[in-house]
């Protein structure tokens, strides 16, 4: 059966950048553009009627920016933030962004952001809830790592990189977000603690509200996160 087209849409004020980031989504086969606006209050407007899976959004726009508008927007869908200004960086994971790209665009860059909007996108559609597989290939440098699963102690974001902790003292440093990172994992074995914290359920040895310990490493628990972390905990 063929895949659904991922649905894209841009956001942004510029006409050269909404130019560029179009002239790249058109690539791809597997994605459709379904809307080109050069305003958040337009595009806010244009969503009521038009579906979009992934938006590629700017942030310094007049009147609404991008980050307001996403609050505003009721279904949220997948984001790449394009902007630029790197202050932006930490703030995107706090929005779950895909990924996060520097003005002015690089050809091999926004590749590398569309691998990671199909792998995110296959993953959520072709894998059934719940079940997850003994091991994943993730990409640090030039290569492609297998990692065992059961390996994985937990996951720290680093700026634009991520550090995937392993057993054996052992350690994977990799381009990407979090929510990225998180997408290519099961959700019964692996937990959100933290936006800047991905936790392999199994290893936790202790916890409080405030923060746990994997292997003698002490991880904050966010507010938000602490109560679904000890439901989950008290339920396995």
């Amino acid at each position: 059966m063929k895949k659904p087209q991922i649905k894209c849409a841009v956001v942004d004020d510029s006409p050269t950048q909404r130019l560029a980031i179009t002239n790249q989504i058109k690539k791809y086969c597997q994605l459709e553009l379904v809307g080109v606006w050069n305003n958040a209050i337009e595009a806010k407007n244009a969503l009521l009627d038009v579906k979009a899976d992934v938006l590629f959004l700017d942030i310094e726009m007049p009147v609404l920016n991008g980050f307001k508008f996403l609050d505003d927007l009721e279904n949220k869908p997948h984001v790449v933030i394009v902007t630029g200004k790197s202050k932006y960086a930490h703030k995107a994971f706090d929005y779950h962004a895909i990924d996060f790209l520097k003005k002015p665009l690089r050809s091999n860059r926004f590749g590398t952001a569309i691998e990671k909007v199909l792998q995110v996108y296959n993953s959520k559609s072709n894998i059934e809830p719940n079940t997850y597989f003994p091991s994943i290939f993730i990409k640090s440098g030039t290569k492609q790592h297998k990692v065992y699963l059961n390996d994985i102690l937990y996951i720290s974001a680093m700026g634009d990189f991520a550090k995937v902790h392993l057993e054996g003292n052992n350690s994977l440093v990799i381009t990407g977000t979090m929510t990225y990172l998180e997408s290519l994992l099961p959700n019964k074995k692996f937990f959100r603690a933290h936006r800047s914290f991905i936790v392999n359920l199994e290893k936790i040895e202790n916890f409080t509200t405030r923060y746990m310990e994997i292997k003698n490493e002490t991880i904050p628990i966010s507010r938000q996160k602490k109560q679904e972390l000890k439901d989950i905990l008290n339920f396995m």
